[in-house]
Order: C-alpha cells, then sequence, then structure tokens
C-alpha cells in the first residue's frame, strides 16, 4: 500500500504545519494567528503542487469544504480503486488494442504496469524532482539562486543544489532539500 500523503503549510518562510491534511489544516489555521499573517500557503508534498484552500471560518468548515468526500457509487470497481478516465489514441492504435485478448482496459493497465517495473527508480527520482521544482517556484521563484538551484537539481548536482540553496531561510531550504532527497 502507499504511505500516507503529507502536506506542509507556510506562514511566509516559517513552516507552521506538517502531517495529513486535517492536522495541516487545523495547525495552519493556528499559525495564521500565531504569525498574525493573512494567510498560509499549503502544498502536497507528494506533487509540490500548492493547494487553494479557503481557511476562514471555523476548522470544522474548513475540513468539511476541503476534504474530499466519498464518491458516489458508479461503474467500475471502486472498491478496487479503479477509476475511468478518457485516451485519445490514433485509429491504428485503437485497433490494436481491440485485437488483445484481454480487452481493451486489462491490456492498457498491463502495459502501464510494465512501463511502471521498468524503472522504478527513475519514475521515484523524476517525480521527486517536479514536486521539488513545483514547491520551489512557488515558495523561492524570487530568491537570490533559484535558477542555479533549479539547473543543479536537474543535472542531479547534490552539492551545487545544496550550496544555492544556503542562504535561503532555515524552513524553505529544509523543506526544499526533504523533497529533493530521492532526486539524488
Amino acid at each position: 500500500t502507499d504511505p500516507p500523503r503529507t502536506y506542509v503549510a507556510f506562514a511566509g518562510d516559517t513552516l507552521v504545519a506538517s502531517g495529513d491534511l486535517r492536522t495541516v489544516i487545523v495547525r495552519a489555521m493556528r499559525g495564521m494567528a500565531l504569525h498574525a499573517v493573512d494567510g498560509v500557503l499549503l502544498f502536497d508534498d507528494e506533487t509540490g503542487q500548492q493547494l487553494e484552500v479557503s481557511l476562514q471560518g471555523t476548522p470544522e468548515e474548513v475540513l468539511r469544504r476541503t476534504m474530499p468526500s466519498a464518491p458516489p457509487r458508479g461503474r467500475g470497481r471502486p472498491k478496487l480503486g479503479v477509476k475511468s478516465g478518457e485516451v485519445t489514441l490514433l485509429p491504428r492504435q485503437w485497433d490494436w488494442l481491440e485485437r488483445q485478448p484481454l480487452g481493451i482496459s486489462a491490456t492498457l493497465r498491463r502495459l502501464v504496469d510494465e512501463a511502471l517495473k521498468r524503472e522504478p527508480d527513475e519514475e521515484i527520482r523524476r517525480n521527486a524532482r517536479e514536486a521539488t521544482h513545483r514547491f520551489m517556484t512557488s515558495m523561492a521563484g524570487n530568491r537570490a539562486g533559484y535558477e542555479e538551484a533549479l539547473r543543479a537539481l536537474y543535472r542531479k548536482d547534490r552539492k551545487g543544489f545544496e550550496r544555492r540553496l544556503s542562504r535561503w531561510p532555515k524552513d524553505v531550504r529544509k523543506h526544499t532539500l526533504k523533497l529533493a532527497r530521492a532526486s539524488f
């Protein structure tokens, strides 16, 4: 099974919360009051994406608006986590898929699983680089050394990367390094 997803919240350059989404939202709201700031930025550690969350209201109201509710039951196999989606292919690709003995969905799942098995470590490194890039852009895109740090990240130059971050605020630097760890 996948490890639990983690999130962080920053009030300015200060890390005010880290953990599951519920914990981070509650602590972020406290952090806003403690650090006397108008807002905090929340990030998904897995993707580095900034979350668009309104922290207006009580913690219960914010959690109710933010926390995903159970999706309605529909077609497919929701207990297995199967999701439907749209795929765009050329006619010759559809023809090939339709000729496969396991069927289109099973063939596509098998192809994806095989691709993931071929280079799992590179997939992990690529995802970590992308998450780090997104976080860095939001939190440090205008800081000294940002562009050089980004180039070092994609060159897989750990020492150069760390050197470029050395003058960044402590919490921003530490979290960037944490996200980038698997990149190298």
